[in-house]
């Protein structure tokens, strides 16, 4: 039996599924090139490299496009199927372009109920244009211009001491109210940086991701202004406070023998020593 013609027994037009047509790649220039040289030489098996490679191709476009995909394929001797596989699966891989800023709400369980919820429908009303709520993956204003946000809702951010909390360009804004959400996007849209509760020095979603990439400032004196900042909240660190203070500890985990290894069958080995 020969294959099937899946595009001829398609209910819709169906042939834009099927195409050999080559991306162009020059957005990847020779420096990108050689970062994507360096990220390789980092794995003893090149296709250990593709996440990190995906976040290099999201800092030139802002999103993981088909020629990115390509790229990656081409640099990693992948095919794109299994760089596409990877690209779809995690959600930090954007497929459509990305604005200035990366507002990601935490709409998870306890967020939510402390207000996540109501966060992001008013940024998301607030963001909108012509009485249209700004929507999931949506962008207020050019993707990728001076003052553009995109928005979406996250799964759980790690910080549910401290909610509601948002990220921009994954950094923290912690104990968040509409109000203050509000304000955190009119300042990013007029080209301010406000300070996270926790973490680094805010920056652009690009220059994030180049980071993610693991591309960092070379002079020490650059690369410590880029990465210092408050690390854990005083929230975070109550049970510990309240353990010192009190001289709690925690029962020492019992340390039970492990078993005997059972000789595999046809192992020249026995008791552990050669015969």
């Amino acid at each position: 039996m020969g294959d099937t013609d899946v595009t001829g027994v398609a209910p819709v037009p169906a042939e834009h599924l099927v195409t050999d047509v080559a991306e162009d790649l020059s957005v990847f220039d020779a420096d990108i090139v050689e970062k994507a040289g360096q990220i390789i030489a980092r794995y003893p098996q090149s296709r250990s490299a593709l996440l990190p490679m995906l976040h290099l191709v999201q800092s030139v476009e802002g999103r993981v496009s088909q020629a990115g995909i390509q790229f990656c394929a081409r640099q990693l001797s992948l095919t794109p199927a299994e760089v596409s596989a990877v690209a779809t699966f995690y959600t930090m891989y954007k497929r459509k372009t990305c604005g200035e800023h990366l507002v990601s709400v935490c709409t998870n369980t306890l967020c939510a109920v402390l207000g996540g919820d109501d966060i992001y429908r008013t940024l998301g009303e607030h963001l909108g244009e012509d009485g249209k709520r700004l929507g999931h993956n949506e962008t207020a204003g050019e993707p990728g211009a001076p003052g553009s946000i995109t928005l979406e809702h996250a799964e759980c951010l790690a910080a549910c001491d401290l909610g509601p909390v948002i990220q921009v360009n994954y950094e923290y804004f912690d104990n968040q109210t509409p109000e203050s959400a509000v304000a955190l996007v009119d300042a990013l849209r007029k080209g301010e940086r406000p300070a996270p509760t926790r973490g680094a020095p805010l920056r652009d979603f690009r220059t994030a991701e180049l980071e993610l990439a693991g591309f960092w400032p070379e002079d020490e004196e650059s690369y410590r202004s880029t990465v210092d900042g408050p690390s854990a909240a005083v929230e975070t660190l109550r049970g510990a406070a309240l353990a010192e203070a009190n001289s709690w500890t925690a029962p020492p985990m019992p340390n039970a023998p492990l078993p005997a290894e059972e000789p595999r069958a046809g192992s020249s080995m026995s008791g552990g020593e050669k015969k």
